[in-house]
């Protein structure tokens, strides 16, 4: 069994999940050959994404002479099904956002990419997306006779249901993974009944470095044992854009300034929000209690959670954020938002506390709450936040998972094949 994953960017810093789960594949003993459309639009700050991206075939990065060759190989080697994913093709690019060109060029990447996965002898293909991964995937697949899959991660696939055929790729996959119980409902619920067995829940993940041994866990100091006067420090992670929310987040920490409340906050991560951000810090003279970090390295990031004592991400939008689940593998309450798969890892008062997404005064309230929650109980908090995501979210445990989804389908698919004559 020989897999392939195709991603539209790869590596790239917001993806660290990706590259945790081939890894944990590859620690079973899987062979995951690395595509990707183009590299990432982001500089790689991390020595993990370097290397990664050595080992990462680039369509964009292909010189064009020998796109055209593969173009031409890939028509040819099979011009029934070649044509037929042609077909396929214009029929998406008719009711799709992408449009009609755009979908010509997937389909020209579909054939390279048929040429690079015989090549490789690819026995699988999985996308990470559901956008224009997936569908290369889904015409690769077509054209050159081979299974696959992919993940969706929401919410923008949930956001553009037609536009990108989504309903069309579930149909035919071979299976395709939700991340969260939220993301399989909405799957089923854009799907006819008799594919939802092919929808599975596989989750992303943390190594096991992040969650602590039972020994640990018996001796496990105090966290966030600061005084109660002292400052409590916040932290923020995750790319500067509308679907975060941080600027509803800046205006909660002003209210608590108001309040004369103790506290810093920390964003990290950068985006094309950075400027309203910047704005509305200085509208509100907050330039003293709120830092804009800048993108940072996993280990930063690490290093960041460890330093401060309340998470807070008040997102619009989402699937299920990875930093949610770093922040409660490192012990640290969350402060989030009621929406997606965010309910079924955080409960509110549990482990941490769930607001309206958009009220910003439910923000600051919940953050008034945080700084004035006794330490100890924060630091009970923060122990079944990682107990919890020990549960839920260990890469090796949802690796294992997607493995035999892949097995599973690889099975069946021996199975189906001619038996060779016995004596030949």
């Amino acid at each position: 069994m020989r897999i392939a994953y195709l991603v539209n960017q790869y590596p790239a810093i917001s993806h660290t999940f990706i590259r945790r789960e081939i890894e944990a594949l590859t620690r079973r003993g899987i062979d995951v050959t690395r595509y990707a459309i183009r590299p990432s639009a982001s500089p790689l700050i991390s020595d993990e994404d370097i290397a990664e991206n050595e080992v990462t075939t680039h369509i964009v990065l292909t010189p064009k002479i020998t796109l055209i060759k593969n173009i031409l190989q890939g028509f040819f080697s099979n011009p029934f099904r070649a044509l037929g994913g042609f077909g396929h093709a214009i029929k998406l690019g008719w009711t799709s956002e992408a449009g009609l060109l755009r979908h010509i060029l997937y389909y020209l990447e579909a054939l390279v990419l048929s040429v690079w996965t015989r090549r490789d002898q690819i026995t699988h293909l999985h996308a990470h997306f559901g956008t224009n991964a997936a569908t290369i995937a889904m015409l690769c697949a077509q054209i050159n006779d081979i299974s696959f899959s992919f993940t969706v991660h929401g919410p923008e696939e949930f956001e553009k249901i037609a536009l990108i055929s989504l309903p069309d790729k579930i149909r035919r996959s071979n299976f395709t993974v939700a991340i969260s119980n939220y993301g399989a409902s909405q799957m089923k619920m854009m799907s006819k009944p008799d594919v939802w067995h092919k929808i599975k829940i596989v989750r992303c993940g943390l190594e096991a470095d992040f969650f602590k041994t039972p020994e640990q866990l018996e001796s496990r100091p105090s966290q966030n044992s600061q005084a109660d006067n002292a400052v409590t420090r916040f932290l923020c992670v995750g790319r500067l854009c509308a679907q975060k929310a941080q600027i509803d987040l800046v205006r909660a920490a002003a209210a608590l300034k108001k309040q004369n409340q103790p506290f810093k906050l920390t964003l990290i991560g950068d985006g094309d929000m950075r400027g309203a951000i910047e704005e509305t810090i200085a509208a509100h003279q907050m330039e003293d209690q709120i830092e804009l970090a800048g993108w940072k390295t996993p280990a930063q990031v690490r290093e960041a959670l460890e330093e401060c004592d309340i998470f807070v991400l008040p997102s619009y939008g989402e699937g299920l954020p990875v930093s949610i689940m770093e922040a409660l593998a490192m012990e640290r309450p969350v402060i989030s938002t009621y929406i997606a798969g965010i309910p079924e890892l955080i409960s509110s008062g549990e482990c941490g506390w769930l607001v309206p997404a958009g009220n910003v005064e439910a923000i600051t309230n919940a953050m008034s709450e945080a700084i004035n929650t006794p330490a100890n109980t924060r630091t009970k908090m923060g122990q079944v936040g990682h107990d919890r995501t020990a549960l839920m979210h260990h890469i090796d445990l949802e690796a294992e998972k997607l493995a035999s989804h892949f097995q599973d389908h690889h099975n069946s698919a021996t199975a189906r094949s001619p038996k060779p004559i016995k004596g030949s």
